[in-house]
């Protein structure tokens, strides 16, 4: 298995479906704080449910239609990123994300998102990237801005989620743009004190 820093003691590594105890155990951290948000942080409610949901993006891995990762920081998974999907015909995307509040404000999802949105673009030939997150999480609005992304609009009333029908708002990035911006970062000082 790999892993990648992302400074700080933190690393992004695939989660899988034998680490369903590990993964519940976050999820159960998580699901208060991501709950609103994030359906995977709900869904999963127990062992077999965690087992579950971690299966669905293995069979999505080998398909080539998805991915998940986790953020392990000194050792302890606290967050993930994902692509809910991949669409190599279209060479689109969308990456999702989450996190339990003991790890929050460090800068981890940006820089997670980062890496993922490097690889899509500059391996896999991904042209589109994009977020898709409700017009009431401002914490992933602001991450979505940090990234460099374009609100492209509003999804009216589109997500019905725990009883209440949220406004999508569509945040994406084009490969061109994307190569860009890192460019600028790395020209401000390195792709590592542009991380937030």
């Amino acid at each position: 298995m790999f892993a990648i820093s992302l400074g700080e003691g933190a690393e992004l590594r695939p989660i899988e479906p034998w680490q369903a105890e590990e993964f519940l155990a976050h999820v159960d951290r998580a699901r208060e704080y991501a709950g609103p948000w994030v359906p995977l942080t709900v869904l999963a409610k127990d062992l077999d449910s965690a087992r579950e949901r971690l299966q669905v993006f293995a069979d999505k891995q080998a398909a080539d239609t998805g991915r998940l990762y986790g953020i392990w920081l000194d050792g302890t998974l606290v967050g993930g990123v994902l692509f809910r999907i991949f669409d190599t015909a279209t060479e689109s995307c969308e990456v999702g994300v989450w996190l339990e509040p003991s790890a929050a404000g460090r800068g981890l999802i940006t820089r997670a998102s980062r890496v993922l949105i490097d690889w899509a673009v500059d391996e896999r030939g991904m042209h589109r990237v994009e977020w898709l997150v409700s017009s009431a999480n401002a914490r992933s609005k602001a991450v979505a801005e940090r990234l460099g992304m374009t609100k492209d609009g509003v999804l009216r009333e589109s997500f019905p989620w725990q009883g209440v029908r949220h406004d999508m708002e569509v945040w994406s990035v084009l490969a061109p743009e994307w190569r860009k911006a890192r460019e600028a970062r790395e020209a401000a000082g390195g792709a590592g004190s542009a991380a937030r």
